[in-house]
This record gives structure tokens, sequence and C-alpha cells, in this order.
């Protein structure tokens, strides 16, 4: 079969590969329909997550159609159309039942990496380096897709691949973000971010009660599009001091909860940028802490940081007593899946979230290292490229 593969640094191109085959009782086997590119799987083609090999499969976002099932499947059946979270979750382990399924104990064959960088090993991810499974990615014609059961979710019929293909991923992860934020009704949240996940977690904020969304990006193309597909506010940090302005936006107080949908290659301007780029080119830091740093600074005292954005090791000059001093609250993680893929599709097929709008670049898969450069560059209005192997 046909798949994109990771070559080494910035360097991808499709190759022929076998197929997968079932190796476990609750595999199951999907032909993808439509797989989109995501803003953390930049970090791995750019080697900032060291724990690539030439040769490894992209992709973690995807819905398709179910092919095989191993014989512990029991929920889904050969011909059900599926999306699949990207997080691999057993289902049985205490962090599952806990509904904290991206804390798998038993879904990341491969811990020793994580264990030695984190102190303990997280759940595995699909195509998202061997520090997370060493799983096949999506960017392919068929993926093995192990816990079938657990993680992949039947699409309600009329919603299409490019709309449904990012509750594999996007929605859930923003939706997490808002979550986190304890919105009770009335907040102003500010989003670094306007992404996929972005905008994803500012619909979630909506539906959840926020009374104002404000969104900090660069690109007056993106912003342009939040502002006319969900209403909300913008900053561009390009043109305006970010802290200045929300303080202005606030009445001085500042949002109530602020989200970094970005994550550790986050741009800026000005010294400090240079500072950071220069700190992370010479991995004398891991990942750069731009958007972070900005939302514990704008923050209200005793309001929410939210980071759903990945960070991989280790961030110079962290305002922690900010953060402190503040009484702030942080929470952070890779996204739940399974606790919300199941709400978001009912939300989807009943029209709450469209998120297919993101899908700017449809291309055949033939065509994915050209889809990430101009995914990676912001060519035409690309919020996102999603790849179709058929």
């Amino acid at each position: 079969m046909k798949a994109l593969c990771w070559e080494g640094v910035g360097k991808l191109k499709v190759r022929d590969v076998p197929e997968p085959r079932v190796r476990a009782a609750g595999d199951i086997i999907v032909r993808v329909r439509a797989s989109s590119v995501c803003g953390s799987d930049l970090h791995l083609i750019n080697g900032f997550i060291p724990a690539m090999r030439e040769g490894d499969i992209l992709g973690h976002e995807f819905t398709g159609e179910v092919v095989e099932v191993g014989p512990g499947v029991r929920r889904l059946a050969v011909g059900d159309r599926v999306v699949v979270g990207s997080v691999v979750a057993c289902g049985g382990c205490w962090y599952c039942r806990t509904e904290q399924y991206s804390l798998c104990d038993n879904s990341n064959p491969q811990p020793v990496f994580a264990e030695k960088l984190w102190g303990h090993s997280p759940a595995g991810i699909v195509g998202y380096s061997h520090a997370a499974g060493g799983y096949s990615g999506s960017h392919a014609e068929y993926v093995r897709v192990p816990f079938g059961d657990v993680g992949a979710f039947k699409v309600p019929d009329g919603v299409p691949d490019d709309a449904v293909v990012f509750a594999s991923d996007a929605m859930p992860t923003g939706w997490m973000a808002a979550d986190f934020c304890g919105l009770t009704g009335g907040e102003v949240v500010a989003v670094w971010g306007a992404g996929g996940v972005g905008q994803m977690a500012a619909r979630a904020a909506q539906l959840l009660g926020a009374e104002r969304v404000i969104m900090v990006d660069r690109l007056s193309e993106r912003l342009a599009v939040a502002a006319d597909r969900l209403g909300v506010e913008t900053v561009n940090y390009a043109d305006t001091d970010v802290l200045e302005a929300l303080r202005e936006m606030t009445a001085g107080r500042g949002p109530d909860a602020c989200i970094d949908a970005v994550g550790m290659e986050s741009h800026d301007v000005g010294p400090g940028y240079a500072y950071d780029k220069a700190k992370q080119t010479a991995r004398l830091q891991t990942d750069r802490p731009t958007c972070v740093r900005q939302a514990i600074m704008a923050a209200r005292k005793g309001g929410t940081v939210s980071i759903v954005g990945v960070y991989a090791g280790l961030v110079d000059k962290f305002p922690l007593g900010a953060a402190m001093n503040k009484a702030l609250v942080l929470r952070m993680g890779q996204m739940h899946a399974q606790r919300y893929i199941p709400m978001l599709l009912d939300r989807l097929a009943a029209g709450e979230i469209d998120p297919g709008y993101l899908a700017t670049h449809p291309l055949p898969l033939d065509q994915g290292a050209r889809g990430y450069e101009m995914f990676e560059n912001k060519e035409d209005g690309c919020l996102r490229t999603v790849l179709h192997p058929a």
C-alpha cells in the first residue's frame, strides 16, 4: 500500500509499504477515507521529538471504513464507517476507567523513552513516534487500530468525511481545552492559535457558556475566518502588544481563562522570540514557551490557563512566580479522545459544531509532502490539508 513516511528531519516521501495485519484480538483494520495534517505533526517532521525512525508512517487524525476485525471485537463490524481517536487506550486500566484515556497504562508498548523523559509513560498515540508506542500512522491506505472497540466510533449518517475527520483529534482536543477552563457561564476566554484546534476550542468555549472569546494569532486570514465563522474577537500580535490589548479588552482584569493551542513551536515578534528560537535550535531547551508565558501573564488573578499545545521537554524563563502569586489554575494534557468523541459526534450531527470549513485543501495521498509544505508555510490560506488515499 501507499503511505506518507518520515525520511529524516524535514523530509517526507510516499512509499510502498506492507499492509497492516491484525496482531491482537481487539485490533481492527481501517481503510482510510480521509486523514488530516496537524500542527503537532510538524514537531515530528522538524525533529523536535527525537524518537522518529526513517520510514515511520505519519498521521493521527483520520476517518475510514472497517475492513477487518480481530476475534475479540464486539462493537464494530466490517463495513462500519468510523472515526478513530488519535490516542490509543485499553479501556480497562485505572486511568481508562476514570476517563483519563491519554494516560492509559497499557497502550504504549515502548514506554522506556517516555518514562526517562517524563517520569511515567502516558498512552500510545497513532503515528506519533516511538516515544508514543511506535504505531504506524494514518497517512496511508490502511491502518491498524489497537483496542478498536474502545477507540473507534461509528460515524452518523450524512456527515461528510472532511468534517468528521476532525472529530478524531482537533475537535476533542479543542473541547478538552475549554472543558479544562471550568466555565460556568459569562466568562471571557482568550485562545492563542487560530488553527484547527484553536478554532475548535473557541467554539467549545462558546457552547460551554463563555460570553466572549478572543483569539490571538498573527495570520490575518485565519483571524478573519474565526471572526466570520465563530463570531469571536481577535488580536493580531504582529500589530499589537497582546498583554496590553487583553487588559484593555477586559477593563484591566484579564481573561478568566487562557488557552494555549499552539505548543512547542510557538511564534512571536521581538527579542524574546529570537532568544527562544536560538535556544531551541541549539537544543539548550526543547520547546519555545512563548504562548504559555503570555497566557500566564495575561490571565486574571485566580484564573485558569489550559494547555493543549504539545510540549516535549524543558523550557527556559517560565513565569512560575506569576502563576503562583496570581493563584492560577494550570491544566494541561493530551486529549482524552474516548471521553469526548461520542458527545462531539452527536453535536456534529445536530449541526452545533461544523468543522468542515477547516478542510481548506483536500489532496490525494501522493501529494502529502506538498500538503505539509502548504500547511507549515501557511500558503494560500491553508487551515488544514486533508489527504485522501483514494
